[in-house]
């Protein structure tokens, strides 16, 4: 299926590709490029676990951006405790930039976008325990930045300076399923971008395809730094937990590598 199913995206990608200038279809829309994308080759948005086009997920990006890749959404265990909404929301997240204008006043945020090199400025950090065979974020209340004085007050007098418990986490095996499941074989689609009358258009130009990442591969990435854990959640809603990753390290994942 995997060679079929290439074969067939090749074409239609090489058909958008000869299009030209596209307008953005979801303008306003940060993934307006991948959502324009998407629209023209009729494949339905979204995060699910299986991928968009056959055996192929695909991901795009504006040629110029330095923006992380998203790999794939996954809420970090232990799933009982709901860690986002009942943990880091409300013990170790702020008030929301825009609590009582666009949301109510009691609104608060837990934004991070975290990896291995060091602590966050909020305290927050990724880590690889080989032993449990698990990834896990930990908090060092020591590591909280003298800009937020007036949270590390709230920490202090809330939930303490221990860091979280439970910790967050996700065990090799979740990584090697989603792997396997989603990523296995990506099509990775750069845009050039350019506006015309106040409208964004896209040229589909740069197309490559890469298959089978291995999970030794993904935990090397994430010991270096390249592999993030991006929380992005308000009280309202959790937009959810994602691994991304900087977008010249992807080779670094897969074992082949095709320009299409």
């Amino acid at each position: 299926m995997r060679e079929e199913d290439l074969k067939l995206l090749r074409y239609e990608l090489e058909k958008i590709k000869s299009m030209g200038w596209i307008k953005n279809q979801r303008p306003g829309n940060a993934g307006g490029v991948g959502n324009t994308l998407e629209d023209l080759l009729d494949v339905a948005e979204n995060n699910l676990q299986l991928p968009d086009f056959g055996d192929w997920e695909l991901k795009s990006q504006r040629a110029e951006t330095g923006s992380l890749l998203t790999l794939f959404h996954s809420e970090p265990k232990p799933r009982n405790a709901r860690i986002v909404p009942q943990i880091l929301l409300p013990l170790y997240g702020w008030p929301h930039q825009e609590a009582g204008t666009t949301y109510p006043k009691n609104e608060r945020s837990f934004r991070q976008t975290i990896n291995s090199n060091a602590y966050s400025d909020r305290g927050f950090k990724v880590n690889i325990d080989w032993k449990a065979e698990t990834i896990y974020i930990s908090f060092d209340f020591s590591s909280i930045d003298e800009r937020h004085v007036e949270w590390r007050d709230f920490i202090l007098n809330g939930i303490g300076p221990s860091d979280i418990n439970p910790n967050p986490y996700w065990t090799f095996e979740d990584i090697s399923t989603k792997l396997k499941t989603k990523l296995n074989n990506l099509m990775y689609v750069k845009a050039d971008t350019k506006v015309i009358d106040g409208c964004e258009y896209f040229k589909y130009n740069n197309i490559e395809a890469y298959i089978d990442p291995t999970l030794e591969n993904f935990l090397s990435l994430v010991e270096d730094g390249a592999i993030y854990v991006d929380f992005d959640a308000r009280t309202g809603h959790n937009h959810g937990t994602k691994f991304r990753i900087r977008p010249i390290r992807k080779t670094d994942l897969y074992q082949g590598h095709i320009v299409v």
